[in-house]
């Protein structure tokens, strides 16, 4: 069953003192382009997470963002008495307001804060990585949903192409016999006299170049090769783009040799369902 590249996963953990979200965003791309946003006190553990998701789902352009919320009393950050009182000395030197003036002035200075940087647990960040585990799990099911949708219109299409096609190949005599009546009506109006036997020689040589019962096979085996990679339990956007271009090599051909009209409008609606596959096989894992 075929994925689409596009997903949305969170998930949320709540530890005595934090609350940890984990939000991941998946859209279609040629590769995995991953782009992370973690706090600077988790970077020394942003390669894991970054191989975690990488690993998880392929490609597409991903974008992973960590949230971490002090929900408890406990905190990193503490005043650095000696700056400050240092701080309200010179102040004290140049103004004469009050030291509870003083003390909220020099609070706000550099340094009067100093953060103890935090080592974080193996019971945090096994907590983190169950959270990712969650989060691509939502994107998988989200891909599974989305690719669902994209499977029916696929098969919708190809059957209209199918459909459309088995048109164009009952319209075929008819086109063959309005040829056969302009070249002979080309070499009445030439006033010449031919012989008939030479004459249908060359007809048949020269309708053999718009024959189109080769692109007909191939067409049709190329329409199967799409309906069957979508039933592949591996979902391959890549074969179905590559597969897409050669159902347009043959419909291409059989427009070139249509040379009727009738032929060329039904070549024309096969050439909208496909350019639609395209579109959509971009967003296929």
């Amino acid at each position: 069953m075929i994925q689409s590249m596009t997903g949305y996963g969170k998930s949320i953990v709540q530890l005595p003192s934090k609350k940890i979200t984990v939000e991941i965003k998946s859209l279609n791309s040629k590769n995995m382009d991953l782009n992370a946003r973690v706090p600077s006190a988790y970077r020394e553990k942003e390669l894991d997470l970054r191989n975690r998701i990488a690993t998880s789902l392929s490609r597409g352009k991903v974008d992973f963002n960590l949230y971490v919320e002090l929900t408890g009393e406990a905190t990193s950050a503490s005043v650095n008495e000696a700056v400050v009182k240092e701080y309200m000395k010179q102040l004290k030197q140049i103004s004469e307001v009050k030291d509870a003036e003083l003390l909220r002035m020099a609070i706000r200075l550099p340094d009067a804060l100093k953060t103890e940087r935090e080592e974080i647990d193996e019971s945090e960040f096994n907590a983190i990585t169950d959270a990712v585990d969650t989060a691509l799990q939502s994107i998988h099911e989200y891909r599974s949903n989305e690719g669902a949708v994209l499977e029916k219109d696929f098969l919708m299409r190809i059957a209209k192409i199918a459909e459309l096609l088995e048109e164009v190949m009952a319209i075929d005599p008819q086109r063959i016999e309005n040829l056969r009546e302009r070249l002979r009506k080309a070499v009445s109006d030439m006033k010449e006299n031919v012989d008939e036997n030479r004459f249908e020689q060359e007809l048949i040589f020269y309708l053999e170049k718009y024959d189109i019962t080769e692109e007909h096979v191939r067409l049709k085996n190329h329409l199967n090769y799409f309906e069957e990679t979508l039933k592949n339990p591996t979902s391959n956007g890549k074969k179905l783009g590559f597969i897409s271009q050669e159902i347009g090599r043959e419909i291409n051909t059989i427009g070139s040799k249509a040379n009727f009209a009738p032929m060329q409008q039904l070549v024309v609606q096969m050439k909208d369902e496909l350019e639609k596959i395209k579109e959509q096989a971009l967003n296929v894992l």
